[in-house]
């Protein structure tokens, strides 16, 4: 059996159960401890290491049929679709200005520098325009956004970001880039892409999902009528893991080619820091860090949803939450479930394999 059989079966085949090498005390508490409420507004833990799933449990009214509002978990999947324009030549490389495939013929603030925006820019969220939706005095901050029609020329619309003397400018930051969390960024990518293919919906569906297996998914919808593509998608937690796969199979799915191997190697290898906290750091689309001493890039969103990957126990780990109104306390629980529970057993199972072999 070859390593991407042994994936879909894994998924396939698997049950809402405990498997018999992810069953011990430590396992045992955790899930008591979402049954019982401890960890707020859990929907669903899925863990699987090799291919295959070790546990899958769901909470709070979930099962495996719920799609999950994974919020802004979606924007790696929208690097995902940019990777695959890439790999199809349909796009060039991520170097290309974003204002060749998008961009209001009359916006607010003109000025030349917007023309030289590139993809990577948004990939990376540090693109020159004034976008934070960290800073609720931000003019690019997203609740903004969603006040208007328009999303696509709100982004256009936003002044050239100012560095005053007490911010730290792109040339002094690592990689030479200044993180500002943008999703109005991430909304012009998809505007890329609906116009490059036409249909962005259609063009993800044909390229990347259908090649994976998932038929079931929601998208949100703009007031423009295209897909959101800063947060919302709806799925599965199955359907979720597959990306992680995706990404630790670099870049491959049951033998169909969907992403380069150097569009991986590019998506999860840090191209940006933050100003205070080094120990994160931002590829295109997926943050990096490390959870209880392991290397992982992941997938994340409001709520604390996660979908981590972790390359050197070969796993893929999905939490789901609706934990919306739980601000930075959310993240924190889910990484506390990582950290405590689910990683300490991922690192005993591979040491007894490693004995045994």
């Amino acid at each position: 059996m070859n390593y991407i059989t042994s994936v879909l079966l894994g998924l396939l085949s698997a049950t809402n159960s405990l498997a018999q090498s992810f069953e011990s005390e430590n396992v045992h508490s955790m899930d008591s401890l979402l049954k019982a409420g401890h960890f707020k507004k859990i929907t669903s833990v899925v863990v699987a290491r090799k291919g295959e799933i070790l546990f899958e449990q769901y909470y709070n009214g979930a099962d495996a049929t719920t799609l999950h509002n994974t919020r802004s978990a979606t924007k790696s999947i929208t690097g995902t679709l940019i990777g695959s324009l890439i790999y199809e030549g349909l796009l060039d490389s991520e170097m290309e200005y974003a204002s060749n495939y998008s961009k209001p013929n009359t916006i607010y603030y003109p000025d030349d520098r917007k023309d030289s925006i590139a993809l990577i820019d948004l990939l990376t969220m540090s693109s020159i325009v004034e976008c934070d939706d960290w800073n609720q005095f931000s003019r690019g901050n997203e609740e903004k956004m969603y006040l208007l029609e328009d999303w696509v020329k709100f982004y256009w619309d936003l002044p050239i970001r100012g560095f005053p003397e007490w911010i730290e400018k792109p040339e002094d930051s690592p990689h030479a880039r200044s993180f500002s969390y943008c999703t109005a960024g991430v909304v012009v990518l998809g505007d890329v892409i609906q116009n490059i293919t036409g249909d962005l919906a259609q063009y993800a569906e044909t390229q990347v999902f259908s090649k994976m297996g998932i038929s079931d998914y929601h998208w949100q919808i703009t007031p423009k009528g295209t897909p959101m593509t800063g947060g919302g998608l709806g799925l599965s937690s199955r359907d979720l893991m597959k990306f992680g796969q995706l990404y630790l199979n670099g870049g491959s799915w049951d033998g169909k080619r969907i992403l380069s191997e150097e569009w991986v190697k590019k998506s999860i290898t840090p191209k940006v820091q933050f100003e205070v906290d080094r120990t994160y750091a931002y590829g295109y689309l997926w943050w990096i860090a490390e959870f209880g001493g392991e290397p992982a890039y992941y997938m994340t969103g409001s709520g604390g949803n996660k979908v981590v990957v972790l390359p050197n126990q070969g796993a893929v780990v999905v939490l789901t939450s609706t934990y919306f109104d739980g601000g930075m306390a959310s993240h924190q629980q889910t990484s506390q479930i990582l950290t405590d529970y689910i990683i300490p057993e991922l690192i005993g199972i591979k040491r007894e394999k490693s004995i045994e072999e």
